[in-house]
C-alpha cells in the first residue's frame, strides 16, 4: 500500500494508523501546495481533489476521505481491534464519532487557516469550534478514549485534528478531559512514530 500524505495534515490520522495496525506500507509525500511529489509527478494526476489523505492499495484501488480509509486499515488488522466489529451498534457509534470529527471539528479549523477568511468571521468561527471540542470534552469524562477503554481509529483523528487548535491560536487549555486524553494518545509508540517521520517530534 502506499499513503500520500503531507507533514501534519490530516493524513496524520492514517499514518497513525498503519503504524497501529502493523500493516506494511510506502510513505509518498505530496505538498498540499505545490500539488508535486517528490519525483516532480503532479498529485492531481493521482487525486483531482488535491488534498490528502488518498491510500493506494495493492491492487491499484484508491481510497479517500479519513473516515473510510481508517476503518479500511483497521479491518485489515482485525486482532488490533483499532474498530469494533463491522454490524455491532459499537460500530456505528465509532462511525458516528468520525464523522462528528471530520464534519464539525476538521472542518472547522479550515476557515481559521485560510488567510482569506474576514476576522469577523474568523471570531464566529473559532466560538463554534471551541463549542465543539467543549462537547468533545464532556464525552470523554471518566473515559481513556472515545470510545471508553479501547484506543479506536477515531482517537487518533480527535488528536491529529486538535494539534492545530495551537496553530490557529484556539485555546483548548481549559479542556481537561481532552488535555490527558491527548497526552495518552501522543504516548502511544504509533502515534510517535508516525509523528517522527513526519518531522513533528526529533
Amino acid at each position: 500500500m502506499k499513503l500520500y500524505y503531507s507533514p501534519g495534515a490530516g493524513s496524520l490520522t492514517p499514518h497513525i494508523a498503519l503504524h497501529e495496525a502493523g500493516l506494511a506500507f510506502e510513505h509518498v509525500l505530496a505538498s498540499t501546495k505545490t500539488h508535486k511529489l517528490e519525483d516532480g509527478t503532479d498529485y492531481y494526476s493521482i487525486n483531482p481533489l488535491g488534498y490528502v489523505p488518498l491510500l493506494a492499495l495493492d491492487d491499484g484501488t484508491r481510497l479517500t476521505e479519513i473516515p473510510a480509509i481508517v476503518q479500511y486499515i483497521a479491518d485489515q488488522a482485525p486482532a488490533k481491534k483499532l474498530a469494533p466489529a463491522n454490524g455491532t451498534l459499537a460500530r456505528y457509534q465509532m462511525q458516528s464519532l468520525l464523522n462528528f470529527i471530520g464534519t464539525e471539528l476538521h472542518k472547522g479549523f479550515g476557515p481559521l487557516f485560510n488567510p482569506d477568511t474576514p476576522t469577523d468571521y474568523k471570531a464566529q468561527a473559532s466560538k463554534r469550534l471551541l463549542g465543539r471540542l467543549e462537547w468533545i470534552d464532556g464525552q470523554l469524562a471518566g473515559k481513556q478514549y472515545l470510545m471508553g477503554d479501547p484506543y479506536t481509529v477515531a482517537d487518533g483523528y480527535l488528536f491529529n485534528v486538535t494539534n492545530w487548535a495551537r496553530l490557529v491560536k484556539v485555546d483548548i487549555s481549559h479542556l481537561a478531559n481532552l488535555a490527558a486524553f491527548r497526552a495518552r494518545v501522543a504516548a502511544r509508540p504509533a502515534v510517535q512514530a508516525a509523528m517522527k517521520h513526519e518531522g513533528l517530534l526529533k
